[in-house]
């Protein structure tokens, strides 16, 4: 068994915001922005004072995280900031980091300590999962000026403000809790994106034996229905057809606060100019008749579906600690494809998890045949710290990982290509996101097959009409109709 690494203690010269309960963390904050931890606060820092500062992000991770450093880049562009092309210089340096596995916490540590190497005037921030899942080991990394975690992510702002008036060291990592509450963080526009993506859940009941995201993330929290409604209004209103829902735990929207994404996709429907409704990744064993009735109702819901899978073989589900056999996932894919006839699926599957015998890999890759995903994400399993399965017997070498994560991929593409293919001559609607060339765009369908289309005087953002043709491994040639 590898031997567990000793965790570092933060060090002594700084500002510590770093409590055990919440009741500490309200009064190190009483006490720091008083004047009291390091001499007098100077006055406030106002945003003629930071226009000339340029801002850099540096973003690890799924499309929450994703989303969420759009949002937090909206707000320091709000209150003076500017962000920082690329390749260029920047004043502060922010990593939004991802802790899923070790392998994401060394890239942030890496990419901070280069930061601060080649800039070491500039601000450093170590933000995001990592932090508030590893906290003192977070705070150890000498190269960040600041260090916060998953909760609070609006003090970002107002930790930057305060450490250029005193250039004294902040540690700001506060405990997830129950009940508490969803933490609203807009986003209006998305750069370079003619879908708009939307964080309507965070946090995470589960307990899986390989996913450390639960420490990190906290309890299931909602968004209300009234703010994702105004959100939406907004987007719709500066020209977005299509929004994207997202969530740590997207199926398990509602459970705190009494409603159902079934629900919310009816009443997101009614905003005018929404045309599009595509759903993040989702929970098999949620996924029950009501909801997928209701959700069928609804022409706006995008027929593809990110259904979470991460092994084909009933056994290694067991031990994932997943809540569903290999045989109910099939079940909900045949009970969606009843409901919605151009239904596909995308998934995620991790081979080499403990135990896993090659018997039971290939048991999986012949369930990935058998459903017939429109794609597949191949994880090797990455051994985490602080989750059950670290200590699990049966730790499989790389090499063996690799052959599998290869193998898996490899049948993953041919049956895209089957799955695509299969679409030749079908009708489809095409969402304009990229113009390659003088009136040739590439795009997405309601199914997410990618396409490539010359329509000459359309715009990016259109929605167009089209008949699907080839797909050369790439995309789908289409033609307008």
């Amino acid at each position: 068994m590898r031997p567990r690494r000793k965790r570092r203690r933060p060090p002594r010269a700084q500002v510590a915001i770093y409590p055990i309960h919440m009741k500490a963390l309200y009064v190190l904050s009483f006490f720091l922005y008083n004047g009291r931890a390091g001499g007098a606060v100077p006055p406030a820092v106002h945003k003629n004072e930071v226009s000339h500062l340029k801002l850099s992000f540096y973003t690890l991770g799924c499309k929450v995280n994703q989303n969420e450093t759009g949002a937090l880049a909206e707000l320091f562009c709000q209150n003076g900031f500017t962000l920082a092309a690329g390749g260029e210089d920047a004043d502060v340096y922010l990593v939004n980091s991802c802790t899923v596995t070790a392998g994401g916490d060394k890239k942030s540590r890496q990419w901070l300590r280069r930061a601060k190497r080649q800039h070491p005037g500039a601000v450093t921030v170590l933000a995001g999962c990592y932090p508030q899942a590893f906290p003192e080991e977070a705070a150890a990394v000498a190269e960040a000026d600041i260090v916060m975690g998953a909760k609070g992510r609006r003090r970002v702002l107002e930790n930057v403000l305060l450490f250029l008036q005193t250039h004294e060291r902040i540690v700001d990592i506060a405990p997830h809790e129950k009940g508490e509450a969803f933490e609203e963080l807009p986003l209006e526009r998305f750069a370079g994106h003619t879908r708009a993506f939307m964080k309507i859940e965070d946090g995470c009941n589960r307990r899986c034996a390989y996913c450390v995201i639960p420490r990190a993330r906290g309890y299931v929290r909602s968004r209300s229905e009234e703010n994702i409604l105004k959100e939406l209004a907004v987007l719709a209103g500066a020209g977005y057809q299509e929004v994207v829902f997202s969530g740590i735990n997207l199926s398990s929207y509602g459970q705190d606060t009494g409603t159902t994404l079934a629900a919310l996709c009816e009443k997101a429907a009614g905003v005018p100019g929404i045309r599009r409704i595509r759903l993040g990744s989702l929970e098999p064993d949620l996924m029950d008749d009501e909801s997928i009735r209701r959700m069928a109702a609804v022409p706006q819901v995008c027929p593809q579906f990110h259904l979470s899978l991460q092994s084909g073989c009933t056994e290694t589900l067991r031990r994932m600690r997943r809540v569903y056999t290999a045989g109910q996932y099939a079940e909900v894919v045949e009970k969606l494809r009843a409901a919605f006839p151009r239904a596909v699926f995308t998934t995620d599957v991790i081979v080499g998890f403990p135990g896993e015998t090659q018997a039971e890999f290939e048991e999986s890759m012949a369930f990935v045949r058998k459903i017939g995903f429109l794609k597949v994400h191949v994880f090797s399993y990455s051994r985490r710290e602080g989750t059950p399965a670290y200590d699990m017997p049966g730790q499989i070498d790389e090499h063996t990982k690799a052959l599998r994560s290869h193998a898996l991929q490899a049948a993953a593409d041919e049956v895209r290509a089957q799955v695509i293919g299969a679409m030749a001559g079908a009708e489809a609607e095409v969402l304009l996101e990229r113009q390659v060339a003088n009136g040739i765009f590439t795009g997405y369908t309601k199914e997410y097959v990618p396409v490539r289309i010359r329509v000459p005087g359309r715009r990016t953002g259109d929605i167009v009409p089209a008949v699907l043709g080839a797909f050369d491994g790439t995309r789908c040639a289409a033609q307008p109709v």
